[in-house]
Order: structure tokens, then C-alpha cells, then sequence
């Protein structure tokens, strides 16, 4: 990967591709303080023991916000870098809460194109396994796919992780 740090980089792969640790180890080449937005909620003892993994993986220069719902709200309130990992669950946290998905998600786009940087956000490529066979599961895939897209065509980098690996997609100096 280049050495400099666009203003939005977006990762994006499979579950347990090694996103989100090398979103952190992108990032932890700025300085000062690093912001990690959390969008998982531990909701059993399993996802507990992920977080808790995440967590002591980052280290002391990472300050934890806490954004299930609204992390368009928290990219505001922040300034220097910032992980938000990840949009996976934040849209299953949305879309089971309820209320208006369009306007949180421009909420989200409006918040990402106004953030200084540098930033990286992760999520899942949902897309490249079987249709789901419940339509819950079909709209969550469907929705994810068109988010992950307006997300990609605003970054400035997109990488692809497969085990572990990273593919550059998209960069500044890539001509």
C-alpha cells in the first residue's frame, strides 16, 4: 500500500478476511489519538468475546466510541483519524430497529464526505455467496451491496481483503 493516508479509505471483504485489523494498521501510521467507532453490540456471550478481542488488539492509543445506531452523529463530534467498523452491523442494528434506513444512510454519506480525515470505514462484501432464501435476508443483502457501492465510488482508496490479503481496488495515485 502507499505510504500516505487518504482522507476516506474504504476496506471492505469477507467475515474473519482481516479487515478491521488491517483498517487499524492503516491507520496507525497517523498520528495523535485514534478514534474507533464501534457499530457491534454485544448481544450474547460470543459477540462479547469478539469485542473483547477487538479491544485488546487495538491497544492504548485507541479511544472506543460507541455508535450501534448513529455514527453519522459520532464521525461529527470527532476530529484526527477514525475507524468505523463496521457498516455490517450497523445496517442489521438499523434495519432492526426500524425508521427511515434513506435518511440514516445519506446521514452517514453527508458525515463521511465531511470528515477530515483520515478515515477508514469497514464492511462485509455480502454479495458474493448464494441469494438468500427469505426476503429479510435478500433486502439486507441488496441494501448493503448498493451502501458498500456510494460508499467505494466516495473513497479516495478501496481495498479488498481475501484471507487476509489485501487487493487495491481503487487509489489517489493510481493515475
Amino acid at each position: 500500500m502507499p505510504a500516505g493516508l487518504p482522507r476516506l479509505t474504504f476496506v471492505l471483504g469477507g467475515a474473519r478476511s482481516g479487515k478491521s485489523a488491517f483498517a487499524e494498521r492503516l491507520l496507525e501510521a497517523a498520528p495523535g489519538e485514534l478514534v474507533y467507532l464501534a457499530t457491534g453490540q454485544a448481544g450474547d456471550a460470543e459477540m462479547a468475546e469478539r469485542i473483547a478481542r477487538h479491544r485488546a488488539r487495538r491497544g492504548t492509543r485507541w479511544r472506543t466510541v460507541e455508535a450501534p445506531l448513529d455514527p453519522a452523529a459520532a464521525l461529527h463530534a470527532v476530529t484526527g483519524p477514525v475507524l468505523l467498523d463496521c457498516l455490517t452491523l450497523w445496517l442489521s442494528n438499523r434495519m432492526a430497529a426500524g425508521g427511515d434506513q434513506d435518511a440514516a444512510e445519506a446521514a452517514l454519506l453527508a458525515a463521511l464526505a465531511a470528515a477530515r480525515g483520515p478515515i477508514a470505514v469497514v464492511s462485509n462484501e455480502v454479495g458474493l455467496g448464494i441469494v438468500p432464501a427469505n426476503a429479510l435476508a435478500r433486502a439486507f443483502r441488496d441494501r448493503l451491496g448498493r451502501l458498500n457501492q456510494r460508499v467505494a465510488a466516495s473513497a479516495e482508496r478501496v481495498v479488498f481483503l481475501a484471507a487476509g490479503l489485501p487487493l487495491l481496488l481503487k487509489d489517489p495515485g493510481a493515475g
